[in-house]
């Protein structure tokens, strides 16, 4: 359930004398201004996350958010402390889909909880990147906020990256010369392209007020950072507006491509049966057996009749092939 704590002083990590389920003990180790503890829970149960929120003091209804984990982002103020829901996103390349998870963060003076649902966007890279940069761990919990959104979104940006290599193969299938059927695979991606924009739009406005400095609890000096990870977010959300503009384009493409061959094969059916329909009614005049009938008694009649069914065939063969029909 414990992924890692540990407990930060002066930008640098420092070792305690007490188990990683001591949570009461591991808060007591903030002695020092600026101290801070960073505890990573990955799909803890309820149990486990209530003796987190006694020892942390976390609002009730955050730890019910985190315990239930459907919750879209958002930022939210409870008493003393914060509370930042992201959307995690990974990629399955063979399924074409979009796999949710899900980070809750408790933020406070002195702490950072941060609660992960799911098996996608993994934090512990974002621990070893501020413990490697001092001056960013000096804003305190701000830059474990600042770390895990820009963890978040940068698996945002790949799975965008990878939406658009599935989509320009499907725009190179919809006008390729040979026929496909495009349309369920079309439906999948838009699907999936709805799941990235569920995690993306509600963010916009928690990284926009963490980029001006207008969050209480976030050192403002660390707004740049939050700035960076906003103008990624946006430009995520850009390559999402225009995936989206891209697959209904190439679904009417799509449509109008069916449209068209349909009217082809109906002229190539048509065509057919002219072909088999003329001669049909030349053998059908000549076999009415009436008895005064041009060329019935003729010697030559019955080779005259074949002549004139080939030959007919023929000519609409010549004509349909020149007009594009066959």
């Amino acid at each position: 359930m414990i992924v890692d704590s540990a407990l930060y002083r002066h930008g640098s990590r420092v070792a305690v004398d007490c188990g990683p389920q001591d949570y009461s003990l591991l808060r007591q180790e903030v002695r020092e201004e600026g101290d801070f503890i960073w505890l990573g829970l990955h799909q803890p149960d309820a149990d486990e996350l209530a003796r987190v929120a006694e020892a942390f003091d976390l609002h009730p209804l955050a730890v019910e958010d985190a315990v239930k984990a459907h919750q879209r982002p958002k930022l939210e103020r409870y008493d003393d402390s914060l509370f930042l829901v992201l959307k995690t996103l990974w990629y399955v390349d063979e399924a074409d889909a979009v796999e949710t998870g899900e980070i809750n963060m408790f933020v406070g003076r002195d702490f950072v909880v941060t609660v992960r649902h799911g098996e996608g966007s993994e934090l512990q890279s974002a621990r070893q990147f501020l413990e490697s940069q001092q001056a960013v761990l000096d804003h305190g919990p701000s830059a474990v906020v600042y770390a895990v959104c820009d963890t978040v979104v940068d698996a945002y940006r790949d799975v965008a990256d990878e939406l658009q290599r599935d989509v320009d193969e499907v725009e190179d299938s919809v006008f390729s010369p040979t026929r496909s059927d495009d349309s369920v695979r079309i439906y999948v991606l838009k699907r999936e392209i709805a799941e990235v924009r569920r995690a993306v739009q509600p963010l916009r406005d928690p990284m926009r007020r963490l980029a001006a400095g207008e969050v209480d609890g976030i050192d403002a000096g660390a707004a740049p950072f939050f700035r960076d990870v906003l103008d990624h977010l946006g430009q995520v959300g850009e390559v999402v507006d225009n995936l989206e503009t891209l697959l209904s384009s190439a679904f009417d493409a799509h449509l109008a491509r069916i449209s068209v061959q349909q009217n082809d094969d109906m002229r190539k059916i048509s065509a057919g049966a002219a072909l088999v329909v003329v001669p049909t009614l030349i053998a059908g005049i000549y076999g009415m057996n009436f008895d005064h009938m041009p060329e019935l008694h003729w010697t030559f009649g019955y080779v005259f009749a074949l002549t004139l069914m080939f030959g007919s065939s023929a000519v609409l063969w010549v004509f349909f092939k020149r007009s594009g029909w066959l």
